[in-house]
């Protein structure tokens, strides 16, 4: 069985940014990544699997996400993306999966693919 996620798990701060589109001025509109909030977050990597062995050929990158759950995490959809706030690192959020003891919310990630 799993171990339950816990706060000290909770060691990275990461950014929730949610796409806009925007006037360019000239009557053209164009997609913006705004940052809505950050927390902390803990990193859990993906070893097996055949979905996942099969996403490393290809260059991506499947991790889950956990973080504390509170008013602004319910609110994240699959239209957001998480930003690792130490590196830079872009992931787009593949599915949403709140926790049994409804204390943290787990975010299927992935890194290296395009925006969107």
């Amino acid at each position: 069985m799993a171990r339950k996620p816990s706060s000290g798990d909770l060691f990275y701060k990461v950014a929730f940014d949610q796409r806009q589109d925007a006037d360019d001025g000239f009557g053209n509109t164009v997609s913006t990544w705004v940052e809505k909030f950050q927390c902390r977050a803990g990193y859990r990597h993906l070893r097996g699997g055949e979905a996942v062995i099969a996403a490393r050929l290809e260059g991506k990158h499947i991790q889950v996400v956990t973080v504390r759950a509170s008013t602004a995490t319910k609110g994240v959809t699959t239209d957001y993306r998480i930003r690792d706030l130490r590196s830079g690192e872009t992931f787009n959020i593949r599915d949403i999966t709140p926790n049994l003891d409804r204390q943290f919310i787990d975010f299927l990630v992935e890194s290296g693919v395009a925006d969107g």
